[in-house]
This record gives structure tokens, C-alpha cells and sequence, in this order.
């Protein structure tokens, strides 16, 4: 089944639909599909990770991460598929990050691998959306959590629906173009071994959002003001949304086409 958040009457409501069923995306406004807290991987995707390796050894790092880097996506980043990602006015560049996003379905405390997907309930489309990244041991707030930076959706997708998430395409379209590909066979540390991790050391509630890896950001991943992105994940679904100039700081909403 893939279960939604929309906007209807101006009151947010759930939608269950089966996962055959084909949707109107232009019929609802479409709210994050979850809203939970959103945790993310840095370093996760082994291209990455391999090119920056080097760099490890040197200061200020020294030594290579032995866990997994984590940064979170505040709450007003959150939007739903066809909402607009607010660009900086200035022209400071932004780039896509296409992920699957890992949601818990009941609280989970010190699980072990073994266990983890019994407290995954689905999955779901995520665009980490990021300034350039220049820091990866301390993520910079200020290029993680703009306005808008990370649209979720358009659904979740029961985690018994998705055959094999080990091995899932993960397509980007910039304007209708396909310009990145990737797979969730290319994170460095599997969906279980991430729910084990977090939850560790913190309760992870219901609700609550892995991004569980997003490649480098590159040309390929680009975008600028009047561009429409997409990122498509085998089995789950397509999330779109328009790139617009952010007008005013009152409320990320007020957005423009350049």
C-alpha cells in the first residue's frame, strides 16, 4: 500500500491508496509524507566516500569516520512533492540529493540488525536538497536546512512491497532530462545496520525519517531557479518539484519563477 499526507479542505489528511493504483498528482496538494524527525547519512555512498578518503588522513581530520556522520533536517526544510524548493536570491548554487528514505513504524531502542526491519514500516522518496558541501565530519547548518531542503514523497510504500531495497534504482531528472543515476547498492552502510546504529543511542519513534545516503554533488545534480527536479526510485515512486527564487524570509511559501 502506499500511504499519503495531502492537504484537503485545508486540513491535512491520510490517503491510502494500493500500490497498483495510478494518482493524479495534480488533483491533491501534497504534504511531506511523513512527520517525524529526518535523520541524515553524510558519507554514506561509496564513490564518495572513496574520493574523499585521502583527505581523511590529513588534518583536521587525521583519521578516516568509523561510524556513520549524521545530520538532521529540520522541520521547516520539509516539503511535499509539487511544493517549491526556495533558491537563494543571490544565485548561490544548490544541488539535488537523491535518496531513499527509511521510515520507523514503532519506536525502536538499542535494535540489533537482526531486527531492524521489523521496525522499518516503509519507504519513501527523499531530495536532500544542500548548498555545496564543504564539511563532512561537521555538515553546515546553513546548507542543510534552508527553507524547503528536503521535499519527501510522494508517499511510503509498505516495506512488504519493496522486493529487494538493497538493489534499487535511483534516478534524477533535471527539466525533464535524466542527469544522475545511482543505487541504493552503493551505500557504504546498509538501511539495518543504519537503524541499529541510531537507535543505539536515542529512541527512534514512529514517524521518524532515515536519508540513508546521497551521492556527491555534482553538475549532474545542479539546479537553478525555473527547473523542475525529479527524483524517481525503482518500486517506490517520483518526486517533483519546481526550483523557485525565495522572495522574503517571512515565509517560504512566497516564491517566484526567475
Amino acid at each position: 500500500m502506499r500511504h499519503s499526507r495531502i492537504l484537503k479542505d485545508g486540513v491535512a489528511t491520510d490517503l491510502v491508496t494500493a500500490t497498483d493504483s495510478t494518482q493524479n498528482m495534480k488533483a491533491n496538494q501534497w504534504l511531506p509524507a511523513t512527520i517525524g524527525t529526518v535523520f541524515g547519512i553524510a558519507l554514506n555512498d561509496k564513490a564518495l566516500y572513496a574520493k574523499l578518503e585521502p583527505s581523511f588522513h590529513e588534518k583536521p581530520h587525521v583519521n578516516p569516520p568509523t561510524r556513520p556522520v549524521l545530520h538532521i533536517k529540520t522541520a521547516n526544510t520539509h516539503i511535499g512533492y509539487g511544493a517549491p524548493i526556495p533558491t537563494p536570491a543571490d544565485g548561490t548554487a544548490i544541488y539535488a540529493g537523491p535518496s531513499i528514505g527509511v521510515v520507523i513504524g514503532k519506536q525502536a531502542t538499542r535494535v540489533s540488525t537482526e531486527q531492524a526491519f521489523e521496525y522499518i514500516s516503509g519507504y519513501t522518496v527523499v531530495n536532500e536538497v544542500s548548498l555545496a558541501e564543504n564539511s563532512f565530519y561537521r555538515p553546515a547548518v546553513k546548507a542543510k536546512c534552508r527553507d524547503g531542503f528536503c521535499p519527501i514523497g510522494p508517499w511510503i510504500v509498505d516495506a512488504d512491497d519493496v522486493t529487494d531495497v538493497a538493489a534499487l534504482a535511483i534516478k534524477t531528472f533535471i527539466n525533464g532530462e535524466l542527469t544522475h543515476t545511482t543505487s541504493t547498492d552503493r551505500l557504504r552502510t546498509g538501511i539495518a545496520e543504519l537503524v541499529s546504529y541510531l537507535s543505539s543511542f536515542m529512541t527512534l519513534e514512529a514517524g521518524d525519517l532515515i536519508i540513508a545516503g546521497t551521492p556527491e554533488r555534482t553538475e549532474q545534480l545542479a539546479l537553478k531557479a525555473g527547473d523542475t527536479v525529479a527524483i524517481e526510485i525503482e518500486a517506490i515512486g517520483r518526486l517533483e518539484n519546481p526550483v523557485m527564487v525565495e522572495t522574503g524570509s517571512e515565509s517560504n511559501s512566497k516564491t517566484e519563477l526567475a
